[in-house]
């Protein structure tokens, strides 16, 4: 197999581990079902950078619950977000009066969170929750509650486990610093 250099910005520092993931989504999995442990909860996953965390975190919700994902985008293919909001892909499941749990892979701004979950809260779930892989709280500018948190990161791009730049790097097994080319 012949490998092509990419031009760019590459992976640099590991910033959590292979290993490191998958013992705190184990330990969101748990949590997840013990708060909703007489609920069967629609776990919507924002694409695509969070089809990874959410594959591995549903298998570790020890309760029967149903899975849908919604498109969005904010970035294009550079690494700062744009400011607006576009709705890419809706969902397939009608969430009124359900419990809804968004997994999203990372919040920065909060713009395109805040944008979601206005677009949730207007189809009258009867719960809607917070599930976040990353966190960059010293980018936030629109103050909102996440109900579970798996890190806590410092501002950089970051690669891998579903991250991606240019729509590389989504198989990446660990979360690396993205470094400058």
């Amino acid at each position: 197999m012949s490998r092509h250099a990419e031009p760019g910005p590459r992976p640099g520092r590991v910033l959590i581990t292979e290993d490191e993931l998958r013992g705190r989504v184990s330990a969101l999995g748990e949590q997840i079902g013990r708060d909703y442990e007489k609920l069967t909860p629609i776990l919507v996953g924002v694409l695509q950078g969070a089809f990874l965390f959410m594959a591995d975190l549903v298998r570790a919700i020890p309760i029967h619950l149903m899975t849908d994902f919604i498109g969005l985008s904010s970035y294009g293919a550079g690494t700062t977000s744009s400011g607006v909001v576009r709705l890419v892909s809706d969902l397939s499941l009608p969430i009124d009066g359900r419990d809804v749990l968004i997994v999203e892979d990372i919040v920065d701004t909060g713009h395109t969170l805040g944008y979601l979950k206005r677009n949730l809260e207007s189809r009258r779930p009867k719960s809607l929750k917070v599930c976040v892989l990353l966190d960059k709280i010293e980018r936030r500018e629109i103050e909102m509650e996440l109900d579970y948190i798996g890190f806590t990161i410092p501002h950089v791009y970051v690669v891998g486990y579903g991250f991606d730049h240019g729509g590389l790097y989504r198989n990446l097994r660990q979360v690396h610093a993205l470094e400058p080319s």
